[in-house]
């Protein structure tokens, strides 16, 4: 059923991973020059092609797998590649950023909410999964009593 809770775990993945789009990492005061992420003051998920393919590849397979109610091995396998896209995600921008913030000399960075969102993601996609999970065991051993 599309009301279950696992819907609204996968809405709230979705909403985590494609999120990032609207909403910066971290932030500085002033523009740094020298940095190739901080040279707008923002560093949010448009400075790096591949964390924009990662994140949108993520949010989509959240939301695709919410109308996959009737078919939940595959369900399933669609939460399991989200959360693999968003955590891939995760990693790379950590990496991009403490490559980066050797760079910025003396400026202050100050974190933003976006920079939560992938852990608000990567949360809700492991309890889809669990609760999926759990549907797809009761429906076996419903269908072993009959």
């Amino acid at each position: 059923m599309i009301q279950r809770i696992q819907s609204i775990f996968l809405l709230l993945a979705a909403g985590g991973a494609l999120g990032v789009f609207g909403l910066p990492f971290a932030s500085t005061s002033q523009a740094v020059s020298e940095s190739a992420i901080f040279a707008d003051a923002q560093y949010n998920v448009f400075d790096n092609p591949a964390l924009m393919a990662l994140f949108g590849i993520g949010g989509a397979l959240a939301l695709v797998s919410i109308f996959l109610f009737n078919n939940r091995k595959l369900q399933m396998r669609l939460t399991i590649f989200a959360f693999i896209a968003v955590l891939i995600g995760t990693i790379l921008g950590v990496v991009s950023f403490m490559t980066s913030s050797s760079e910025m000399g003396d400026a202050t960075i100050q974190d933003e909410f976006g920079m939560y969102l992938p852990a608000v993601a990567l949360l809700f996609a492991l309890l889809a999964y669990r609760f999926i999970n759990k549907d797809e065991k009761l429906v076996k051993s419903m269908d072993r009593l009959r």
